[in-house]
């Protein structure tokens, strides 16, 4: 998937500094892939060794992909700040469903992964990669 391997600087929404959570299990992941995880969650000072930021608006520099860890109630107002700040993708968690929000990114122009677990489609991803080269 071009997305997996085209995204290097990753804004994570709700990404929490408890080892216990999803979010940051999979911003440790991402850490790993040599991805740039930027942590947004106005509770927090510092995740994985990153300045977190109270909001999307507030980080400098571009965004490849915003990948949401927040309730879907609150998905559509995230989706609009990726499309203010021209991220180049929003990437929904499991469970995070919004099809309107997901709509006005696809028109803005943004590509749009809803309802998926980045790790688990990164594994599977790396997993076709090197299934299709051999042994």
């Amino acid at each position: 998937m071009r997305l997996l391997r085209d995204c290097r600087t990753i804004a994570v929404v709700g990404l929490s500094s408890n080892p216990a959570r999803p979010s940051y299990r999979v911003a440790r992941y991402m850490q790993q892939q040599s991805k740039v995880v930027i942590p947004v969650n106005p509770h927090e000072a510092n995740v994985l060794g990153e300045h977190a930021y109270s909001s999307l608006s507030a980080v400098p520099g571009p965004i490849d992909l915003v990948n949401v860890f927040r309730r879907s109630e609150e998905a559509g107002a995230i989706v609009d700040e990726a499309i203010r700040i021209q991220a180049k993708a929003v990437w929904l968690q499991e469970g995070v469903v919004d099809e309107v929000a997901a709509l006005r990114a696809r028109q803005a122009g943004l590509q749009v992964v809803m309802d998926r677990c980045w790790l688990k489609e990164y594994d599977r991803w790396v997993g076709e990669k090197n299934h299709d080269q051999g042994p």
